[in-house]
This record gives C-alpha cells, structure tokens and sequence, in this order.
C-alpha cells in the first residue's frame, strides 16, 4: 500500500466531510473521469473501466472486450505506467468541479419546496430590472413586476419577500421572490399573530393592492377568540408591525362569515352598510347606504368597493337612499325591510304590497328601456318636424319664385 495512496484517501476523506459529500460519490466521479483521461492514451482498448480501491486508494485500469449484446467476454489489467499522475491531476478537477457541483444541489434541496415560504434578506444590488438579496448561503432575485410600485430598497437594508418560484440553474438554484403577492400578507400574519400560525384564526380571504391598502378576512376556530381582535393585537401593536414592513401600505382586517349579506356588509367596512340585497342569478349585491356614507363605501377612486368586491366574489353596486328613491320608478316611496324569510324588499309607503329584489330589479330595467324609447320616439318626432318645416319652406319658396317669373313675364309682354 503506497503511502501517497493512503495519503489521497485521508485527504478525499477530509474533503468529503467537511462538504457534506459522501466519499463514494467523489470516487465514482473520479472513476469515470479517468476512464476518460485512459482512452486518450495511445493503444488504449476500446472499453474500460477505472477500480478504485476505498481503503487503500490503489487506482487499476482494466481494459475490456464485449459482445454484441454489451456482455463483457474479456478483461485484462491494463494500467499504464505513471498513471498516477494523470489520476493525480484529473482527481483535482474532478473533486473541485464535483464539490461545486454537490454545493450547489445541496443549496437547491435545502430551498426546494419552500415556494410560498416568507424569506428576510440584505438588499445587495438594485437596478432598473431587478433587485438582489443576500439569504447568506445564496442570492434571491426580486423582479420589477413584483416589486411594489414607488417602494424604495436601499443598499444593506433588511427585507422580508415571499417566494415565488426556485429554478434550477448550472450557477446553482435562483430564488425568485415577490412583494406583491397576496402570499406575503398571509405569512407575515403567520409570523406576527400566533392564533393564526397556531390554526385556532383562519385567514380566509385577501385581496391586495400593493403598496396602498390590502382587506383580509378572518375567522375564528374557537368561539372564545375574537379573529380580528387576535389580528390587531393589543393597541394595534400587530397589525402595526405588519403595515410597517408593508412601508405604510394599510391593512382593513373584516370577520369573514359564511352568510353572503352579512360579509358583503363586513367587507365594506369601515363604511356602514343600511342593507345588501343579493342577485345569485347575476351574482350581484346590491348594496344600500345613506347619502352620507356613499363616497366612503366606494372609496377612493373606488378603491373601497373593488378590494371588497376581490374579497367577497360578488360584483358589488352601491347606491344611497337618494338613489333607490329615484329609481323605484312606478312604485311609492318607502324603504328596504326584511321579510319574514329574511329577504330584502321593498315597502311602499302606500302599504301596497311588498316588491321582491328580482321585480325591483326587472322593473328597473323596463323602465330604462321605456325611458330609452320615449326619448328615441321623440328625437325622431322632432326630425320628422323639422324635415316638416323644412319641406313647406322649400315649398313656399318655390311658389313665390314662381310668382315673381310670371310677372316678369308679363311685363315683357307689355
């Protein structure tokens, strides 16, 4: 046993260790690379293979001799003279380009299946395209498009994103993370609020526009915890450190129900709803408030209404008091009540009988669409007008023309 050999598997043992790479993996590896140096040589046999010796490190060469079907009929020891050398030169490369290689499935696996995680980093580089993160053993990539519009990073800042997607890449794997996604409201109420991490709140809806407000909303798995009392934290101290690392974008947490009107109603908040009316035919709430509260309910640039719109599924129609009123129509005046089934009427003051959402909303449209044919029959009336008056104008000026030739003709004559 040559003391080199026995140096070089002490050495491979080492690196093997210290790399978290299993020494068999870096003998096969060296193996089939020096196959490969082999058939280089001159009067090298067509096929061969390399026999490693773990314990003593002892590199032999075998050339072989196969039949048609693969089968091995021959096999001689072919080992050159001074091939340690080259095995001594190929193993540096070999293990140096097999640790890389090893390095980088092990940073691979460790990410892998971690799509949805909530990850923290050190703001590295930024550009126009993207910005880099340092998670220590590897870089995340946060693209343009999920980077939040107007959000600063600034150089060796700390920064919480959610990741998205993991690639694997010859350069090792490429984390890509958002600060747009939904996800990074869920899992940073995760990190802040233990009802919810532990299961006992549910988070059951959110929609987002980021960097300016976002609306979730929770439940409650035990009867004696208040979902967005356990949300908002004593004083506001939880929602607080969550809109803080949002950089000031507001979070409106509503208690989600199964009952449709009542979370439309929580949904609008924190405009205060008289009553919802529900279309399951157009999958439409009609939503009623007082004059007052109608610009609070839409919201800024309708902001209010869209995000409860995401968060509910139903496409809402808010109107005030003031406009129900004028659109009742042939009806008397009177107000949205609750019948007896729990279903949102219309009582007219006269005390007529009450008028179902699906009538109201019938009526409503029969009534635009008289209204749109009482104004095309008379915009075609008045055409007919003036196409009128403009005939028996011609008309009368013709006649006069022809006054005046007769007694020019006349005079002539004369």
């Amino acid at each position: 046993m040559s003391p080199t050999n026995i140096e070089f598997m002490e050495a491979l043992g080492v690196i093997a260790k210290e790399k978290n790479i299993s020494i068999d993996t870096l003998l096969e590896a060296l193996a089939n690379a020096l196959v490969a140096a082999y058939k280089r040589l001159p009067n090298a046999a067509e096929e061969a293979v390399v026999m490693i010796n773990p314990e003593s490190g002892e590199i032999s060469v075998f050339g072989q001799e196969l039949d048609e079907d693969g089968n091995v009929i021959k096999e001689w020891d072919d080992t050159p003279e001074n091939f340690g050398r080259i095995a001594a030169q190929t193993a540096r490369q070999v293990i140096l380009q097999r640790i890389r290689e090893a390095e980088r499935d092990i940073k691979f696996e460790e990410y892998s299946g971690r799509e949805g995680n909530l990850v923290t980093g050190i703001i590295q580089q930024t550009d126009n395209r993207y910005t880099l993160l340092d998670l220590g053993k590897v870089e995340a990539l946060l693209p343009q498009a999920e980077q939040v519009p107007y959000e600063r990073y600034e150089h060796n800042s700390r920064l919480k994103a959610y990741i998205v997607e993991i690639r694997k890449t010859i350069k090792g794997p490429q984390i890509v993370v958002s600060r747009t996604h939904p996800g990074l409201i869920y899992q940073l109420f995760i990190l802040e609020v233990p009802e919810i991490a532990s299961g006992v709140v549910e988070i059951k809806a959110i929609a987002r526009e980021p960097g300016q407000r976002t609306k979730i909303a929770v439940a409650s798995n035990d009867p004696n915890v208040d979902p967005v009392g356990a949300c908002v934290g004593s004083r506001g101290a939880r929602v607080s450190m969550i809109t803080n690392e949002l950089r000031g974008e507001r979070v409106d947490i509503v208690p989600f129900s199964d009952d449709p009107v009542e979370f439309v109603k929580n949904a609008l908040q924190p405009a205060k709803v008289k009553s919802v009316m529900i279309d399951d035919v157009e999958g439409t709430a009609i939503v009623i408030v007082n004059d007052n509260q109608l610009s609070l309910a839409i919201g800024k640039e309708g902001q209010n209404a869209r995000l409860a719109a995401r968060l509910t599924g139903w496409r809402i129609d808010i109107r005030s008091d003031l406009q129900m009123q004028e659109e009742a129509g042939n009806w008397a005046e009177g107000e949205w009540v609750e019948d007896e089934s729990g279903n949102m009427v219309w009582r007219p003051a006269d005390g007529s009988g009450d008028v179902t959402v699906e009538e109201w909303t019938k009526g409503v449209a029969e009534q635009s669409l008289q209204d749109e044919t009482s104004k095309v029959t008379n915009e075609s009336s008045e055409d007919k007008s003036n196409l009128t008056d403009s005939v028996d104008g011609n008309t009368k000026d013709l006649a006069d023309n022809n006054d005046s030739e007769d007694e020019n003709s006349t005079d002539e004559i004369s």
